[in-house]
């Protein structure tokens, strides 16, 4: 038997490097082999930054993703786990950017929200019409969220409990309570932008409100 033969045979006994070069070659039970070794690595690197087992999972597949396309960037000046780790960081720290990014969205809509809430009577026709389509966008968007989704939302940002509070008063994980919060707000923004885009709509197609 050659030491090909071999080494087809045992594919766990393949080096990093042969992998690599398996990879570029696009062998997928290759890609499967790096993905499998080093997976609980990445998710364990990945998770001391976000804290989140949702958050994290989709880092660690978006960092394999990267590490399958650009595999003919690795040079082998160091590891291949190391140049893999580089590629995690990056990839946490976009993640992070993308969720403080999404925060800060939330807050400009619940801030535009408020203000919008507190003109309506001093609004203009144009303004009416934006508020009135945005709440019929969130109300529509909401219809999808489970109760106790809506729940830990009043908790956290009308009663402004703590996330601890709310883990122990829903008895569900943190994790659960965080991704959820992050749907709930998502749905919210989306739910305030087409709404503004539907009014600016129909007030074009009418010529003006």
């Amino acid at each position: 038997m050659s030491l090909v033969e071999e080494r087809k045979q045992q594919p766990a006994n393949r080096s990093d490097g042969e992998l690599v070069v398996g990879i570029r070659q696009s062998n997928e039970k290759d890609f499967t082999l790096l993905y499998e070794r080093y997976y609980q690595r990445v998710y364990n690197f990945s998770y001391l930054r976000l804290r989140n087992h949702a958050d994290t999972e989709e880092a660690v597949q978006e960092t394999f993703t990267a590490v399958f396309r650009s595999i003919d960037a690795f040079q082998g000046k160091s590891s291949v786990i190391s140049w893999i780790y580089g590629i995690a960081k990056n990839t946490v720290n976009n993640s992070i950017r993308r969720a403080i990014a999404r925060e800060q969205r939330v807050e400009r809509a619940e801030s535009e929200m408020i203000q919008n809430l507190y003109s309506t009577y001093a609004a203009d026709p144009e303004d009416h019409l934006r508020l009135q389509r945005c709440e019929e966008s969130i109300r529509s968007r909401l219809e999808s969220v489970s109760d106790w989704q809506a729940q830990i939302f009043v908790m956290r940002h009308v009663d402004n409990l703590p996330i601890d509070e709310i883990v122990s008063r829903t008895s569900r994980s943190n994790d659960s309570v965080r991704s959820s919060l992050c749907r709930v707000k998502r749905m919210l923004v989306e739910a305030i932008e087409s709404g503004g885009e539907a009014a600016r709509a129909a007030s074009l197609q009418g010529g003006g409100v």
